[in-house]
C-alpha cells in the first residue's frame, strides 16, 4: 500500500525526470496564479488610494448643493446646523472671476466660505492664516494661484483685485488682501469640487455682498464621527425636504427636489464598488491563464499515463491497488500545480509592487492572498489531475503489461 510520503517522492521523481516539461506545464498555473494575486491586491491599493485621495477632501463630510436659485439661505444654513450630529458648517458661493495682479489679468473660480471650510475640508495653510468670520475684503490663495498663474508670484499682504458680474450682467470690482496661501498638493484623481489649487477663498459674506445675493450655492458639514455620516445626512435630508415642501415620497427623488445631497460614506462605497468592478473584470480575465494551466496539466498526465502505461501494469501485477495508482498521479498532478502557485504568487507580489510603486499608488497586499495562490493551484492541479489518474488506475494489467 501507497502512503502519501511514498507518492509524494514518487511523483517529485517524476517531476524531476522531466525538469523541461514540467516547467513548461507548470507555465500556466505560474501566470494565472501571479496574475489573479497581482490583480487582487491592485483592487485592495486602489482601494486604499481612492481612500486617501477622498480624504485629502475633508472627512466625515456632508454637502448640500442647489439645482436652482434662491434655494439655501440661512433658514436651511441654521437647520442644517442645528441637526444632531452636525459639528460645523459652511456655507459657500462661486464664481470664475476676473483677478488682476499688478499687469497680468487671468480668469479665477473664486469661492465664498466661512472659517469653518478649513475644518471641514482639511485645508492645509502654507503660509499666514486662513478667513474668519469677522474678515471681510482678504483672500486665501490656492499654491498655483500664488506662485504659477500670474506672471508675478503673490505673497501675504500683497493685494489683488477681483472682478465680479452680477445677476443683471453688471460687474463691481474690489481689492481684497492676501492673508494666507494654501500648501500646493497633487492633483487628486477624486474631486470634490473646485481644485483648491487654483481656487481663491474670501468670506461668504463679503461675496454675497459683491454679487446682491442672499442664497448659497452648497452648505458643507461635518458630522462628529464617521460612523454617524450616513444617518446624520439622512436626516439632514429629511429636514431640508420638510422646509422646502418636499414630499416624504419623493424625498429619494433627486429630480423633484430642488437640492441635492450626498456625503463620505456614500463616495467611499461608489470608490468601492469601482474597485471591486476592476478586480472583478481584470481577475476574470487572469483566470483565462489558470483554465488553460489547467488544460496544460491535464494534458501532460495524461502523456505521463501513456508512457508509464507499462510500469502501471507491472505495478498493478505487484499488488498496487487502484486506489494506490490513483494516489500517485493525483499526488503528482497536484504537486505540478502546487509549485506553480509557489513561483505564481511570488511573481504576483513583484508585479503588483512594480505596477503600484509606477501608477504612484500604496502598496497594499493582504496576507490571505498568499494562502489564496497557493488554494488555487492546488485546487487547478488536483481537478486536472483526476481524469489522467482515473484513467492510469483503471486500466487492465494485463493489457498494460502488453503495451509497447
Amino acid at each position: 500500500m501507497v502512503n502519501v510520503r511514498q507518492a509524494f517522492d514518487l511523483g517529485m521523481g517524476s517531476i524531476k525526470h522531466a525538469k523541461l516539461r514540467s516547467a513548461l506545464t507548470s507555465l500556466g498555473i505560474i501566470i494565472g496564479v501571479a496574475a489573479v494575486v497581482a490583480n487582487v491586491s491592485l483592487g485592495a491599493s486602489f482601494n486604499q488610494f481612492f481612500t486617501d485621495e477622498l480624504g485629502t477632501l475633508g472627512s466625515n463630510f456632508i454637502i448640500v448643493y442647489s439645482q436652482d436659485v434662491n434655494i439655501l439661505h440661512d433658514a436651511e444654513l441654521n437647520i442644517i446646523k442645528n441637526t444632531p450630529g452636525v459639528e460645523s458648517v459652511s456655507p459657500s458661493n462661486s464664481q470664475m472671476a476676473a483677478v488682476n495682479y499688478i499687469s497680468s489679468k487671468r480668469q479665477i473660480d473664486v469661492q465664498g466660505v466661512s472659517q469653518d471650510a478649513q475644518y471641514i475640508s482639511n485645508l492645509e495653510v502654507e503660509t499666514g492664516n486662513f478667513l474668519t468670520d469677522k474678515d471681510k475684503y482678504v483672500a486665501v490663495l490656492g499654491g498655483e494661484v500664488a506662485n504659477e498663474k500670474f506672471d508675478h508670484n503673490i505673497s501675504l499682504n500683497n493685494y489683488i483685485d477681483i472682478t465680479f458680474t452680477r445677476e443683471d450682467s453688471s460687474t463691481v470690482s474690489q481689492k481684497f488682501k492676501v492673508k494666507g496661501i494654501l500648501t500646493s498638493e497633487e492633483n487628486t484623481f477624486v474631486q470634490g469640487g473646485p481644485d483648491r489649487d487654483i481656487t481663491i477663498f474670501i468670506p461668504i459674506s463679503t461675496m454675497n455682498e459683491l454679487l446682491n445675493v442672499s442664497d448659497y450655492g452648497g452648505i458643507s458639514a461635518k458630522t462628529t464621527s464617521a460612523e454617524s455620516v450616513s444617518s446624520v445626512s439622512d436626516e439632514v435630508d429629511r429636514r431640508l425636504a420638510r422646509a422646502l415642501g418636499v414630499s416624504a415620497r419623493d424625498i429619494d427623488n433627486d429630480d423633484v427636489k430642488p437640492y441635492r445631497i450626498f456625503n463620505q460614506a456614500e463616495i467611499i462605497e461608489q470608490l468601492d464598488q469601482l474597485a471591486n468592478s476592476l478586480t472583478i473584470l481584470i481577475t476574470l480575465v487572469a483566470l483565462v491563464s489558470l483554465i488553460v494551466g489547467s488544460i496544460g496539466i491535464m494534458n501532460i498526465m495524461l502523456v505521463t499515463v501513456t508512457e508509464r502505461t507499462k510500469e502501471i501494469g507491472l505495478m498493478k501485477s505487484l499488488g498496487f491497488k487502484k486506489k494506490d495508482i490513483l494516489l500517485l498521479f493525483m499526488v503528482e498532478s497536484t504537486l505540478l500545480g502546487t509549485i506553480g502557485g509557489v513561483l505564481g504568487v511570488l511573481l504576483g507580489v513583484m508585479a503588483s509592487y512594480l505596477v503600484e510603486s509606477y501608477l504612484d499608488i500604496p502598496h497594499v497586499f493582504p496576507p490571505y492572498l498568499i494562502l489564496l495562490g497557493f488554494s488555487i493551484a492546488f485546487i487547478v492541479g488536483l481537478v486536472a489531475g483526476v481524469y489522467p489518474a482515473n484513467k492510469a488506475a483503471s486500466m487492465d494489467p494485463v493489457e498494460a503489461l502488453r503495451h509497447g
